[in-house]
């Protein structure tokens, strides 16, 4: 009997983790489908800037592009892990966690990711929404 629920507990959380990813790959092709709009956009008003930029200092420009797109896909990958386990919180307790710790404290993170530097984690343990701002 204790077997049998056991099994149950364990098919459910895996079947939690199967929509929670299913989920997860709706939003990024959502966000990859809005991003792409938002950089035709760009591109048009880009061409006309970069005509005026120095190539003299274009290394440094690049070098800043890739930071700043190592700061936004940390940023991206750390926000759908948390997001993920908020999601498994709330399917196996009934309710979302008070604090982010708590997701550490149950065992649904190892450790609360570790933002870029200027950014924090802005959580509602009402609505479990989550988001990474600027630390002021």
């Amino acid at each position: 009997m204790i077997g049998i629920m056991l099994s149950d507990k364990v098919h459910f959380r895996e079947w939690i983790m199967k929509v929670v990813q299913l989920i997860l790959i709706v939003v990024v092709i959502f966000l990859i489908t809005g991003c792409s709009k938002e950089r035709e956009n760009r591109s048009s008003s880009a061409a006309t800037n970069q005509a005026t930029q120095n190539p003299l200092t274009a290394p440094v420009d690049y070098l800043g592009a890739v930071g700043q797109a190592k700061i936004h896909a940390e940023k991206v990958l750390d926000i759908t892990s948390v997001r993920q386990a908020i999601q498994m919180f709330y399917a196996s307790e009934g309710r979302y966690p008070s604090t982010l710790e708590e997701l550490v404290s149950s065992g649904y993170l190892h450790t609360l990711p570790q933002l870029p530097g200027g950014y924090r984690w802005d959580y509602n343990p009402r609505t479990g929404e989550i988001r990474v701002v600027r630390s002021q």
